[in-house]
């Protein structure tokens, strides 16, 4: 059991570094992201000359910074859920449950993954439209979220399986 719990703590240690580095420049897209609409409103409007690039530019960023956090959100149990039903059934029924969705998500996260590589590399034989950029480093984003996903649901799959009453007892205490 110290060869889990040793892995399950390096994993988590590899989770953290990943979300604390996706947030990070998740940020600076965001930030890109709204300087590109901006220029785009300031030329259409102002000067009355659109250009062809901030609006796939700044989609582009936006793929990219949800690649970067979805990891983090999916962990940290931000997407949405319904987990009401955990706290009216038995500990062990509730600990099947959480185990049988971890088990279905990881099997998808998996096929999204495969599919997902596919299309980057798809992605090598077009360009973005308005600007030389070759399609597949926008694509690149679908692997990065469903790699940092599929990392975090392993984490929370074996998190799950090491998990006892104590831990969930601990754990209702602090969600208050």
């Amino acid at each position: 059991m110290t060869v889990l719990t040793a892995f399950v703590t390096a994993l988590e240690k590899l989770n953290d570094k990943l979300d604390k580095i996706g947030a990070s420049i998740a940020w600076v897209l965001v930030a890109l992201m709204v300087s590109s609409i901006l220029l785009q409103v300031v030329c259409r409007y102002v000067f009355n000359s659109a250009l062809p690039w901030p609006e796939e530019v700044a989609r582009a960023l936006m793929i990219w910074m949800m690649a970067l956090v979805a990891g983090q959100a999916y962990r940290k149990g931000m997407f949405v859920s319904i987990d009401m039903l955990y706290n009216y059934v038995p500990f062990s029924v509730a600990r099947a449950i959480k185990i049988i969705l971890l088990v279905l998500a990881f099997a998808v996260l998996v096929q999204l993954c495969v599919v997902a590589i596919e299309f980057f590399d798809r992605g090598f034989r077009t360009r973005a439209a308005s600007f030389p950029l070759k399609r597949a480093w926008i694509y690149l984003a679908m692997p990065v979220c469903f790699g940092t996903m599929l990392l975090a649901n392993i984490e929370m799959l074996l998190k799950a399986f090491m998990d006892n009453k104590e831990n969930a007892i601990t754990a209702q205490a602090e969600k208050g």
